[in-house]
């Protein structure tokens, strides 16, 4: 419980995250939602570790701590979706949703001492 990625995952506001995202986690017509945790954490640890949307699956795969931060009680010898829904999720985030997971993001950094909130007085997003 001392792991890094334990304790940031305590430190997210996954309710205010799920609640902003609502539906974009719908995995087309007729599929079963993918829980907001996952694809949430699946993203954060994307970037955080500069993987690409392979790289992420392949890390969940082995690692207890990334399925701890997406939400996993047990540990899972596959992940439950598609890779291709990583990108799906992506491209229906829209710019309110990317907004929401980066002041989340900045929020937890700002708490957990990563960052002074004088850093976010200006922001890059590609």
């Amino acid at each position: 419980m001392q792991h890094e990625l334990v304790q940031l995952a305590q430190m997210i506001d996954w309710p205010f995250l799920k609640e902003r995202f609502g539906k974009v986690f719908q995995d087309g017509s007729g599929m079963r939602q993918l829980p907001t945790r996952l694809m949430a954490g699946l993203a954060i640890l994307k970037h955080t570790f500069n993987l690409s949307d392979d790289g992420v699956c392949v890390r969940y795969h082995d690692s207890p701590y990334f399925q701890y931060f997406c939400g996993g009680e047990l540990f899972q010898h596959r992940l439950h979706l598609d890779r291709s829904s990583m990108t799906r999720w992506h491209q229906r985030m829209g710019e309110e949703r990317i907004t929401a997971l980066l002041r989340e993001n900045l929020s937890v950094a700002a708490k957990t001492g990563a960052m002074k909130p004088s850093d976010t007085r200006q922001a890059i997003v590609r």
